[in-house]
């Protein structure tokens, strides 16, 4: 009997396309999917008052305009490491919206990179 290998032509294209890296400008467009977002540092700031002490990431406009915001909660801090404070940077992982904007929860340090 043969064993059933149909499906890796399926595995390959989808794993594929989540190497894929989308502007922040597109994020938009791909909400509930695993991606690769990429663009440049345009605001930072930990809310220090906020229940979780969340740090925002906003890239390519700063805050309020922004078009994305990597977001990392206080308690994954630690683990996600020393983010940049400028220049371009990519965050992996599922792309939610919260108030109508997408956005990107980093909770570990593979989670996020600098591109070349």
């Amino acid at each position: 009997m043969r064993p059933a290998l149909w499906f890796l032509p399926l595995l390959l294209v989808s794993s594929a396309s989540s190497a894929q890296e989308i502007p922040a400008t597109e994020s938009a467009k791909h909400i509930g999917e695993n991606a690769t977002v990429c663009g440049t540092i345009a605001s930072e700031h930990t809310a220090t008052g906020s229940k979780g002490t969340p740090t925002f990431i906003n890239l390519d406009r700063a805050y309020p305009n922004q078009v994305f915001t990597l977001l990392v909660w206080g308690d994954d801090r630690e683990r996600v490491g020393n983010l940049p404070v400028s220049g371009k940077i990519c965050g992996m992982g599922l792309i939610t919206e919260y108030r109508g904007l997408p956005e990107i929860v980093l909770r570990e340090a593979k989670s996020w990179y600098v591109p070349k």
